[in-house]
């Protein structure tokens, strides 16, 4: 079977390394490199923390587990250490913790003085914050597993192709097609589209547009001697390993102002790292080395999109703001879906389906 997989980015690389595992023949084409989109700019922690429905928490907490099973070196499975403090928070998560033990997801609280144990830089906290553990969790390197796919795909014949721009995409009797913007056609037996937020360039699948709960900050420090381990978060910061002593910082309350099409504003910076000494010690003299504009790709109607758009079946479509979180779990399940295997897991996500629909704001 000939397939083009349109997306370089974590889930178009997942899903062409899981075609050519049954033998497609695949071709990648990418309009700029890989990674250049979604992928780059991802905070990649690896959960199913906050998943409040059942086909999606099923669905997330299976690709958690594809991450165990395809054991890549970019995979860091550390655990995530949460705490909280004002009482609203300290609400949110203690429901949180009871739906997730209800579902018989890994977490624990745990005392201060575990907390520390666990991560010696953390700073001292006033009394009444709560200690939460989830050790099944993990974060990733983008980019290593992105090339770690790549790689596999490649190894199985896949061409990759960058600055192929696709602009159109046809299906037909007889199999599919896509027009590049030089005006070249393609033609192939399948079209498996993994274009992130630009999905609704080519295909009939509303997005949601950059804005509040589709944007935000992340921002990578210099090297500091703090020795954290695993992804943190607290009341007003989120900071993980982001590799040789940086850390990756963003704050939900500050990502109102994002916008992909603006540099950040300094004070964002300032900001973050006013407030990292609140959380880690060992962090005087940090400067922010980069900051980026993460967009996510939203669809309209609910986190994750798969399926065929067409009724011939020869146009698939995979779009989801949790691509770092699913993409293992996708290379199997898609793949299965274009040589013919419906998965279950998929099934209540379908395009144009009354997909799920999660509070803005929320993130895997």
């Amino acid at each position: 079977m000939r397939v083009v997989v349109i997306g370089a980015g974590i889930v178009g690389a997942a899903v062409a390394a899981g075609l050519t595992r049954r033998g497609a023949q695949v071709t990648v084409l990418e309009e700029r490199f890989p990674g250049a989109g979604t992928t780059g700019a991802s905070f990649a922690w690896v959960n199913a923390n906050h998943a409040d429905s059942e086909p999606y928490f099923t669905l997330a907490h299976a690709g958690l587990h594809a991450h165990y099973a395809l054991g890549s070196d970019a995979f860091q499975p550390t655990g995530h250490l949460e705490w909280a403090t004002g009482d609203g928070r300290l609400v949110e998560l203690s429901r949180r913790v009871e739906r997730l033990r209800g579902r018989e997801y890994a977490v624990e609280r745990i005392t201060a003085d575990q907390a520390t144990e666990l991560e010696p830089g953390l700073t001292t906290r006033p009394e009444g914050t709560e200690y939460v553990l989830f050790p099944e969790e993990a974060h990733v390197f983008p980019a290593r597993l992105l090339g770690r796919l790549l790689a596999e795909a490649r190894a199985g014949g896949a061409e990759v192709e960058n600055g192929a721009a696709v602009r159109e995409v046809r299906s037909g009797s007889a199999g599919a097609s896509v027009v590049l913007a030089d005006g070249d056609v393609r033609t192939t037996d399948v079209v498996v589209s993994c274009a992130g937020r630009w999905t609704d360039m080519l295909l009939d699948i509303p997005m949601r547009v950059p804005g509040v709960g589709t944007t935000g900050y992340l921002a990578t420090t210099s090297p500091l001697p703090t020795p954290l381990s695993r992804v943190l978060t607290t009341d007003g910061l989120s900071v993980r390993p982001d590799g040789g002593g940086r850390l990756l910082l963003r704050a939900r309350d500050l990502d109102f102002a994002a916008d992909p099409a603006l540099p950040p504003a300094p004070r964002i910076g300032a900001e973050l790292l006013a407030r990292l000494p609140e959380v880690l010690t060992g962090t005087e003299g940090a400067h922010v080395e980069q900051i980026r504009v993460a967009a996510h790709a939203t669809p309209a109607r609910g986190r994750t999109v798969a399926g065929f758009v067409d009724d011939a079946e020869h146009v698939y479509a995979v779009v989801t703001r949790d691509g770092v979180t699913l993409a293992p779990l996708l290379a199997d399940l898609v793949a299965g879906e274009v040589y013919g295997t419906e998965s279950a897991l998929l099934a209540p996500f379908r395009p144009g389906a009354d997909v799920l629909a999660f509070p803005a704001g929320t993130s895997l």
